[in-house]
């Protein structure tokens, strides 16, 4: 439902925008009690953008089932006194009555539009549809719901109250995202070190913990002391106000260097160890550009399926929409279609090429090896797949939606580790913001989850000038 100041239990009614069915086709039975309002014009539009196969496209013939449902056998008297809408669709099951009605636009309003207000578009329509219901429903607060930045400012002017739509938003504040790294604070040990036990197994050491702190923490969840770097440490499990701690590996050194890459930054060697966690299958690295998210990924990658064969190849994918003017159609195989949006990737494999030793031979060898344990693939043929023993990446994950990711992370078979790369303030899909975005979904529904882990890179690594550019500009 849209987030509401109004009482509890004061009933309101809701005018939707074609947009907010759109981005999410169970729009409808997001908003519990109230009543919600489809005009013609709507109707007309998703009519309009039913064809194609592209997400929104996809979602309008959706749309249509989920009305042509309600309005299976319903009579004229019904769909004007209002159909009834079922709440089971919002994740109860059905086990709440249904007390909100849908209304279709069944007859002319006067619209009430000023003579200021120029044009005969949709928009106006809506507006005009709006302010008609306010008269008629004095007594109701009517809402105008629009996922349209400039429909909402032209709504405030004509004194419309206008909404975003807000059930897809994970978060309140892109701030609150979990980091997955948490520094302790200084009085940790002398508070929690009491009955501290401890003890080895192959090599790896571990820590159990008891305290209150310990009931805020996450399974994977990385903690330093603040202090310095003398302890890093992973949560390996939490039961109430006890924690198994293991201490994470440091590949800060050439001597433990992977593929001939070492962590800069604390966050850096968090994501490593991450990364070459067998027991962690599904990993998400957020972070602005030049933080390192590729090169490690792929790094990573290349260890676990050139050296120990724990992955049969390496897949790497990612959202297709340009920064500028597209530049057309594209000639070629699917994978030489990818090429073009696939720089990084290209920038980063020179990048550890470059270490391989044998000169400018062993370098071409060790590229030709890569082609082969490398495959680049479109996100747009991903449905109905499954991916076995496989290392998938998939860069530039802001631009997915929830539905999206979800399509995407339901592709892993066994053995398949998927990683996913992103910057949540780098979003170039209509209709996502940094609360919506796909990634965010997927960080705060995983979190907990005793196979998933995530790092948020916050140190640029690239270089002097790529650091001043970012803070300056």
């Amino acid at each position: 439902m849209t987030k509401s100041r109004t009482e509890k239990g004061a009933r309101r009614a809701f005018v939707l925008d074609t947009n907010v069915l759109m981005h999410d086709p169970a729009a409808i039975f997001r908003f519990e009690e109230h009543d919600i309002y489809l005009p013609m014009d709507v109707l007309e539009e998703l009519d309009a953008g039913k064809k194609g196969l592209s997400e929104s496209a996809r979602n309008v013939r959706q749309v249509s089932r989920f009305l042509d449902e309600l309005m299976a056998n319903a009579t004229k008297e019904q769909i004007d006194h209002g159909l009834e809408l079922p709440t089971g669709r919002s994740g109860n099951h059905g086990k709440k009555p249904p007390t909100g009605r849908l209304f279709f636009q069944t007859r002319r309003l006067a619209a009430g539009l000023p003579d200021t207000l120029p044009g005969h578009g949709i928009d106006n329509a809506l507006l005009g549809y709006t302010l008609a219901l306010q008269l008629e429903m004095p007594a109701a607060r009517v809402t105008l719901v629009s996922k349209d930045i400039n429909l909402r400012i032209k709504a405030a002017i004509l004194g419309v109250h206008a909404e975003d739509y807000f059930n897809d938003r994970t978060i309140e504040d892109a701030e609150l995202l979990f980091t997955g790294v948490t520094a302790l604070p200084a009085d940790f040990w002398e508070t929690h070190g009491a009955n501290v036990e401890s003890w080895q197994e192959q090599a790896r050491t571990f820590y159990r913990v008891r305290g209150p702190l310990v009931r805020e923490w996450h399974p994977n969840q990385f903690l330093y002391d603040a202090g310095g770097d003398a302890f890093e440490a992973a949560v390996r499990a939490v039961a109430d106000d006890v924690a198994t701690l293991e201490l994470t590996q440091d590949f800060r050194g050439e001597r433990h260097a992977v593929w001939g890459i070492t962590a800069r930054n604390r966050e850096q060697n968090l994501a490593l160890n991450l990364l070459l966690d067998p027991e962690i299958d599904f990993v998400t690295v957020l972070g602005p550009a030049g933080t390192g998210k590729t090169l490690l990924t792929l790094a990573a990658g290349l260890v676990q399926t050139l050296e120990t064969n724990r992955f049969s190849e390496i897949i790497m994918t990612r959202v297709t929409i340009p920064l500028g003017e597209d530049i057309g159609f594209l000639p070629g195989t699917e994978e030489e279609k990818m090429e073009p949006w696939m720089g990084a990737l290209m920038d980063n494999l020179e990048v550890l090429t470059q270490s391989q030793e044998g000169g400018s031979w062993g370098r071409a060898a060790t590229q030709d090896l890569l082609r082969h344990r490398i495959k680049i693939r479109s996100l747009n043929f991903m449905r109905g797949r499954t991916f076995l023993n496989r290392y998938l990446i998939l860069d530039e994950a802001q631009n997915l939606t929830s539905k999206q990711m979800k399509a995407l992370v339901t592709r892993a078979g066994p053995g398949t580790k998927l990683i996913c790369l992103g910057n949540i303030a780098q979003i170039d899909t209509p209709y996502l913001t940094e609360t919506t975005s796909g990634l965010t979904y997927v960080v705060n529904r995983f979190r907990g989850w005793q196979h998933a882990g995530h790092v948020t890179l916050v140190r640029g690594e690239r270089s002097r000038l790529a650091d001043f550019a970012s803070e300056a500009l």
